[in-house]
């Protein structure tokens, strides 16, 4: 009897646990939904036209339930804003952790392939942050604490350096560096475009591949990989450091 009295104690406490566990998964992917949502909204309409309600309707929730977990409309640009810099962020962890390059302009090419990378993979991330580049607001300069400046930080004395290796063009670094912004986001930027106006597709992995290997090529004095452009062609007619963005927005 104590033995059967004592099992059943030990289940009656681990169904609250796993009860926890499923509610804090559910508020978990609640929370990824409504990020995802409202980055699409940002993204399309600006921070201005956009409205908690239009967002709320994009994934069938009330709204009520989006200002629970974000209680206004600028502390959810904020948590747009951190939950994809922090996808980047992984990405640079995952290139420069382990093995980092020993060529400062190999760190330098894989930061930078990373982001073009990913605003192939999510344009709306472009246009998201074109959005708050077009005019100053609040929001771009809490973007600029948080984020920018960080990793402008790390990337100057980074292409000073392959600059010194004679890899990279010896011009202003900052300089530099935002022409490579405007490279990274030529696909995304562009690819409506240029599907109308040419029929390729800026998703095409081949496109996507021949792209890259042009910016190596203009940029890094990479020699050109033959093959990968006529494909694409073909188709469409320091070590051991690492970029960080500020604890804020790692730890969110």
């Amino acid at each position: 009897m104590a033995d059967s009295a004592g099992s059943k104690n030990v289940g009656n406490k681990s169904r609250p646990t796993e009860l926890k566990r499923a509610e804090q998964q559910r508020a978990q992917e609640t929370r990824s939904a409504i990020l995802n949502a409202a980055l699409a909204e940002f993204a399309t309409k600006g921070f201005e036209a956009a409205s908690i309600r239009s967002i709320a309707d994009r994934i069938g929730l009330q709204h009520p339930l989006i200002t629970y977990h974000y209680r206004s409309k600028d502390v959810l640009w904020q948590a747009v804003a951190e939950f994809v810099f922090e996808r980047i962020q992984q990405e640079w962890d995952t290139n420069l952790t382990d093995t980092p390059p020993a060529m400062a302009a190999d760190r330098v090419k894989l930061v930078y392939r990373s982001l073009f990378q990913f605003t192939v993979d999510f344009p709306q991330f472009h246009r998201f942050m074109l959005q708050e580049f077009l005019v100053y607001s609040p929001r771009l300069q809490w973007l600029a604490d948080t984020v920018l400046k960080p990793l402008i930080s790390w990337l100057i004395p980074q292409i000073r350096a392959a600059q010194d290796e004679n890899t990279l063009p010896k011009v202003e670094p900052i300089l530099l560096h935002y022409l490579m912004i405007s490279l990274t986001s030529t696909l995304s930027g562009f690819g409506p475009e240029m599907l109308a106006t040419s029929n390729v597709s800026a998703s095409d992995p081949a496109v996507v591949e021949a792209y890259w290997q042009m910016v190596e090529t203009l940029v890094f004095n990479k020699q050109p990989e033959t093959p990968c452009a006529d494909k694409a062609e073909s188709r469409s007619g320091k070590p051991g450091s690492r970029p960080r963005a500020s604890a804020r927005v790692k730890s969110s």
